[in-house]
């Protein structure tokens, strides 16, 4: 029995069809088709069946996909036990933040691709919060303040965030110089978070409003360079900005807390070699990053 077929078969049945399995793993549909028919024509069993509302998994590939995923999970653990050293390979399908990770996560992916050319790096850029175990990810890179959840994460550097505005904006409606003049300020924000500040070892905590919301990093420095209010991005986001003049850090003196970055995977004994080496590739590339006082801000 073919693993790769087992492998694709997981894939069919967790993403609810060929198409979307097709799409997770970055192949053609009539690939997956065929992966599927000969394994069904070697069990002699019908494990997914077409209806007018798309697909389903019969009573036969509903048994089957759980033994089918635990078979591909010993293979996989019997390979990194026998080959601790070896070579990477298969798939690794990762959820990395759009803002930030082009930028400064992709190159390490990059790297990793490189140093492993049997594996696979299929990597989805958003900033929603991807549900790892329904959409078939191995992990994600996930950047702030963790909620709480029944998914391992992995710190593997910290990141800064500044408040920012442009000149016409400060020009307009002055600096804030305290947390609490946030209220009367417009806040350019994700949705509906809180923002915390540090008063030496306090945490101060505030809930701006704004009129501007958007879930990407990339639209809040382009709303904070159009002078509409005062944004909470990464200082790797904003230095560029910084340095040039187009923006201005504000309240200085009140710094938000350091954030982290993180490798989150779902819940099993042990991580996948793959995960592992690209949290070590991680923790390396942030243990060599400058700190905000190396860059001078």
């Amino acid at each position: 029995m073919d693993i790769e077929e087992l492998r694709t078969f997981v894939e069919i049945a967790d993403a609810g069809g060929v198409s979307p399995a097709a799409r997770r793993l970055g192949v053609s549909k009539s690939i997956v088709s065929r992966q599927l028919a000969r394994l069904e024509a070697e069990l002699g069993v019908q494990l997914l069946a077409r209806t007018t509302r798309g697909a389903a998994l019969t009573e036969a590939g509903i048994t089957f996909r759980d033994h089918a995923a635990r078979a591909c999970g010993e293979i996989d653990a019997a390979r990194e036990l026998i080959q601790p050293d070896g070579e990477l390979c298969g798939r690794l399908r990762i959820a990395v933040p759009l803002t930030f990770g082009p930028t400064h996560l992709a190159p390490v992916l990059a790297d990793m691709a490189r140093r492993h050319p049997q594996l696979h790096v299929h990597t989805v850029y958003s900033d929603r919060f991807v549900d790892l175990i329904a959409e078939g990810f191995d992990c994600a890179i996930r950047v702030g303040y963790l909620p709480d959840s029944n998914l391992i994460a992995r710190h593997v550097g910290p990141i800064y965030a500044k408040l920012v505005a442009s000149p016409d904006y400060i020009k307009a409606h002055g600096s804030p110089e305290t947390p609490d003049e946030l209220v009367d300020h417009q806040a350019l924000m994700q949705g509906t978070e809180a923002w915390q500040f540090m008063d030496g070892d306090k945490i101060i905590t505030v809930r701006p409003q704004g009129r501007f919301k958007a879930d990407n990093g990339a639209a809040l420095v382009a709303a904070a360079l159009a002078g509409l209010g005062i944004a909470w991005l990464p200082g790797g986001i904003t230095d560029d900005y910084i340095a040039s003049g187009a923006l201005v850090a504000v309240m200085t003196r009140y710094p938000p807390p350091p954030a982290g970055v993180y490798v989150i995977r779902p819940p099993s004994q042990h991580p996948a070699r793959k995960v592992r080496v690209l949290t070590e590739m991680l923790i390396a590339c942030f243990e060599k990053a400058p700190r905000p006082a190396d860059v001078g801000h």
